[in-house]
């Protein structure tokens, strides 16, 4: 099982991860905005992730950490 970490406060919920991520574990918060108003993204089931970093490689602002 893979743990994966946001830094909420930088993200800018573009989505890019939701759509890259196999599992379909990712989804942008519905009721949550950071600093900069934006909904980030939020894992819906920690135990579903297979570590795969498709998320983090995609995020163009690197505020996603998957670790093994």
């Amino acid at each position: 099982m893979a743990r994966l970490t946001f830094e909420d406060s930088r993200c800018k919920g573009c989505s890019l991860c939701v759509q890259a991520c196999p599992k379909k574990i990712l989804h942008l918060s519905a009721d949550k905005l950071n600093s900069k108003g934006y909904h980030p993204v939020e894992v819906s089931d920690q135990r579903e992730c297979i570590g795969c970093a498709f998320c983090a490689l995609i995020c163009p602002d690197c505020v996603i950490t998957v670790e093994k």
